[in-house]
Order: C-alpha cells, then sequence, then structure tokens
C-alpha cells in the first residue's frame, strides 16, 4: 500500500520541479553548507558530494509530499462531490439579480 493507496495511481504525477522539491532541495543544500560552515571549512568548495547528495534528498521528499498532497485533495475535491450530489436540496440554485438591484441608489451629499 505505501504512503497512499492504489487509488491515488490513477492522479497524473507532479511537475518535478514543484514548490516542495525546490524548497526541500534547497534545504538540503543548505543544510549541507550549514554543517560546512559550523565545522570551519569553506561552505561552497567543500563536502560538494554532501551537498548534491542533501539535495537531491530534499527534492526527492518534497516530491512525494507534492504527490500524497495531490491525493489528499483529489480525495477531498471527491467527497465532496458526492456530498454535493448526494445533497441537492442543500444546494439549490440562488435567483441572479442584476447589479443595479444589489447597489443602493446614490444621493450626493454636499
Amino acid at each position: 500500500m505505501g504512503l497512499f493507496p492504489d487509488e491515488g495511481k490513477s492522479l497524473p504525477p507532479p511537475r518535478i520541479a514543484n514548490r516542495n522539491s525546490v524548497w526541500l532541495a534547497g534545504v538540503g543544500w543548505f543544510s549541507a553548507m550549514l554543517h560546512n560552515a559550523m565545522n570551519h571549512r569553506p561552505p561552497l568548495k567543500s563536502g560538494v558530494h554532501r551537498q548534491v547528495l542533501l539535495a537531491t534528498i530534499g527534492w526527492f521528499i518534497g516530491y512525494h509530499i507534492t504527490k500524497y498532497e495531490n491525493y489528499t485533495f483529489a480525495r477531498l475535491d471527491r467527497d465532496m462531490n458526492e456530498y454535493i450530489r448526494h445533497h441537492p436540496e442543500e444546494f439549490a440554485e440562488k435567483e441572479k439579480k442584476t447589479f443595479a438591484e444589489i447597489v443602493e441608489p446614490f444621493h450626493a451629499v454636499r
């Protein structure tokens, strides 16, 4: 079953560069640079393999968080639409008003 059920696998995959992936990749890269700086090493030049590794791990985690987020929102939308379909009396169409019926007449006060 994994992180989410099989019905979530029918959803389209998220984009490779999405909000969570980019953010968590930046957090991973920054944490590697912070580790270098705390150990009095040049932050950008030392441990490049760790920087790439932590950025890649952050990207991977962000991608799967986005997949789970998309599944959760799709499930909520499905449940909400199902409720609306079963209870149409609670979601009756309202009468349409024109803008002139809504706005009160304007009288300038000078």
